[in-house]
This record gives structure tokens, sequence and C-alpha cells, in this order.
């Protein structure tokens, strides 16, 4: 004889590649909640804005210097065609230009750090380089780049094909003349040098290709794979671990060859529809590690399955638990980076396509004033998906005061659309004990967390669903 059962089961994060029927615990949507605490599920924080807008233009790279002395440091906004900095350790006053950072693109800067000098280019104009961090000099004999690294005490810069460095100890001598020792090297393969990145005590080049080369200072070595990144913008460390986007994905590289770790949300990458992530958007979707995440800015993106879109959409990616989730800003991030503030406290930010930079989390709320809409959604086989079930009720933990709404439907079919949702109502007790309707049977059960505000963050640490097998079918 059929016998009542109690499943119990935690809240994990997106996952789209694993058949949906077998993957209790997993969602199908899961925008704008974060993997908190472990198991369960937390609405993200908002942002506002940080400093004024400045020139208007577009946000294409933001950094941070600090002199070696740790007496000055300044956080870089490069808008248009200007590069701007902002006084940290005074933590007063807005943006400014600097002096001589006016340059000819309105692309992507690259910068390094030597013996208390940033080097910064566009691949455009003339490299520069300050001491003082708020006036730039061109930096004579430097070649024109748009890609640096610090290697071995000396200044990488990625020409077209050419790798060059500089002098032992200097970033600004490039002259090749004795007693500098600045060179170059070529790095074969087809396609332009697309970024430089240095883990595992190598610099690594990615090619357009895809081609990945190794150098140790001595020796260059081919990867054998074309796993490169797409988009330099999209490259961020952690410790000895870097993540980045190809057209493939979201690898991960440790030194020997980049992983692939997007799986779970690969029709939100490409799928047979067409809509995941537009061409151009590979070649300068900008990202940041910070905590424990890796953040993608990746534009307006929709998954073959359940066919909602989500716009100015963030993937974020908890690699210390292995999760991944989808925020949906009001104001698509066009750079992203974190700083250091005078206190020593670490901010994520990121900047807009008018100029504006935004500061993220602590105890904001809402999108600079616009309402956050958090939807969770998954579907329920209780182990046995082929099997009829009579569902007698439903039990979730939220915590008390939640503004969150929540849904429930049956069906027999597994779709996106079409299944009657019973409106459980508020979750403002903490506690949900929900009765179903005499009668309530299926094979599949569909569930709906949604909140749409700028007010406190629900937390929902749990469910539990009871129910008994049918023998009627």
């Amino acid at each position: 004889m059929p016998s009542q059962t109690a499943a119990q089961f935690s809240l994990q994060g997106i996952d789209l590649y694993t058949n949906p029927l077998t993957n209790e615990g997993n969602f199908l949507r899961a925008i704008n909640v974060d993997s908190y605490p472990s198991g369960g599920i937390k609405k993200r924080a908002g942002y506002e804005t940080f400093l004024g807008t400045s020139n208007g233009s577009a946000v294409q790279s933001l950094f941070q210097w600090t002199n070696d002395t740790g007496s000055q440091s300044y956080l870089y906004a490069k808008k248009g065609n200007v590069l701007q900095y902002y006084d940290v350790t005074a933590g007063t006053g807005d943006w400014a230009t600097c002096g001589n950072g006016t340059f000819s693109g309105t692309t992507y800067i690259g910068h390094a750090i030597l013996e208390n000098t940033l080097i910064v280019g566009d691949g455009i104009g003339s490299t520069r380089h300050t001491t003082n961090g708020t006036s730039f000099t061109d930096t004579t004999g430097a070649p024109i780049a748009g890609k640096f690294e610090q290697y071995q005490q000396r200044i990488y810069a990625a020409g077209t094909s050419t790798l060059f460095y500089s002098t032992t100890g200097t970033a600004i001598d490039w002259s090749g003349v004795s007693p500098s020792d600045s060179s170059s090297i070529q790095i074969p393969g087809e396609g332009s040098i697309k970024a430089l990145t240095k883990i595992d005590d190598r610099l690594v080049t990615h090619k357009a290709s895809g081609n990945m080369f190794s150098w140790d200072g001595d020796y260059l070595v081919d990867m054998s794979t074309n796993y490169g990144m797409s988009s330099p913008q999209s490259y961020a460390k952690t410790e000895n671990y870097g993540f980045w986007l190809n057209r493939e994905g979201i690898y991960g590289f440790g030194g020997n060859r980049p992983e692939l770790v997007s799986n779970n949300i690969q029709p939100y990458i490409y799928n047979d529809d067409a809509t995941g992530i537009v061409g151009t958007v590979f070649n300068n979707a900008p990202g940041v590690c910070f905590k424990f995440d890796y953040y993608l800015s990746v534009g307006t993106i929709t998954d073959d399955i359940t066919k909602v879109a989500i716009n100015n959409a963030v993937i974020k990616y908890n690699y210390q638990k292995n999760l991944f989730h989808i925020y949906s800003f009001a104001n698509r991030p066009t750079a992203m980076s974190f700083y250091e503030d005078s206190s020593g406290v670490e901010h994520l930010i990121f900047g807009d396509s008018v100029g504006q930079v935004y500061k993220f989390g602590g105890t904001a709320t809402s999108d600079n004033g616009a309402p956050i809409e958090a939807i969770c959604e998954m579907v329920i086989g209780a182990g046995a998906p082929n099997d009829f079930k009579q569902w007698y009720e439903y039990n979730a933990f939220f915590n008390p005061g939640s503004k969150a709404k929540l849904q429930i439907g049956i069906s027999d079919t597994f779709r996106r659309d079409g299944i009657k949702q019973l409106e459980v109502g508020d979750t403002s007790d903490g506690d949900i004990h929900w009765r179903f309707p005499q009668g309530s049977r299926s094979q599949l059960l569909y569930l709906k967390v949604y909140e749409n505000s700028g007010g406190p963050r629900f937390e929902w640490y749990g469910h539990a669903i009871d129910f008994e097998v049918s023998d009627i079918r």
C-alpha cells in the first residue's frame, strides 16, 4: 500500500544542463538571488551611485593604483576617450581628468604597475605612465599597446602579434640600447593577441583564434588549446585561478589547461534558439572577482528552456559552492571592478553607458531607486517523475517579515506555460504550512517564489512536501 512521505529539499543554483525532472533542488530560474546561507536563498543586495557622471560617456575601464608607500591611492575610470581619477585617500571630491589623459580610442584601457610606476595604454595612441597618479607622460620608445602585465620585474606589452618587454626594473625604458635589455618575441599562430595574463608564474598570451601560449622568460610554449578568452575585460583572478568568457562558455584556468565551468547555464551562453549571449558581447563583456564570486555582464539573454528574457543580465558564479545565479540590473554594467577605500573596506563597483559609476552591496535594497524583481522557479518530481503523487501539504521556511509571494502548480507534463498556478500568498509569517486542495494529484509539482520591491531582502531557508505515491493513473 502507498504510504505518505515527507520529502525535504535544499535550495541550490540554476541548472539548465541536467534533465530538470531528475534534478531536485536546482532552479530553472533564479533571478536576483544569492545562495545564502548555504542550502538557502536570499534576495540580492542593490546598488547606489558612486560619485558623479562626469563627461557622460560610457565607462570602459575601472582600476585602482596605490603607491608603494601606501600614502596615496587613486581610482581610475576611462570614460569615452578620457581617463579620470578619484582621490581615494582624501575620500572627498569627484572625478577629475588626468593630465595628458585624453586618448585616441573609446575602448578598454590596459594597465600594469612596476616600481611605483603605473603604465597605461589603449592600443591606439601613445603608451603613457605616471608616478604621481594624476598626470601622465608619454612613454618614449614604448610600443603602442592596450594590454600590459608586470612579470619578472619587467612590463610586458602586447602588440598585434609581438610581445614587447621593458628593461628589467623599469617601466619606462624600452630603448633596447645598452645598458637596456628590453626586447620582444613573436607570438605565432593565427589572429592578433587578444589578452595578456599572468598565472602560475607564467605569462600567458591569448590570441583572437583562442590559441594560448605561455612564456617563462626563456621559453615560449604552445598550450595546444583554442579556448583562450574572447573578451579581455572578462578576465578576473582569485589567488592563482582565473576566469574568462569564451564563445563556448565560462572557463577557469590555474596554469595547466582551461576548464569549462559553465555547463549548468549553457543555454544562457548559446542554445538552439540562438537567444544566448549576443555575438558582439563576447568581445567586450566585463567581469570581476569579488569575495567568492565571479560576476560577468552579458546584456540580454534568453535560454531555450524557460524562454524568458533577462535584461542587463549579470551571470554570478559562486566558485566556493559551484553555483550559478543570474542578476538583472536596472543599469547594464560596461566595466566592473572593486576598490579599497581609505578605511580598508573593499567595494564592488561598475560603470554604465552614460558614465555613471555605482557601488554594489552594503545596505542598498534597490537598484539606485528602481525596485529589484527576484524570481525563483523549479519543478519537483519527488524522485520519481513518472509516478503520480497525491499532494497533501507544502511547508516552507522564510525570515519573519518576508515580502516574497509563493505560487504552486501541478501538471503531468513538463512545460513552461499553461500550468494553473495556485496563489499560496505571502510568506511574512516565516513558517508556511499550506494544504493542497482536495484531489491535488499529478506527476510534477511547480514552485515559484517572487518579489518585486526596493524593500528588505527576503530569505528562503528551505522547504518540505508531504505527498503519497498514488496507484491510480
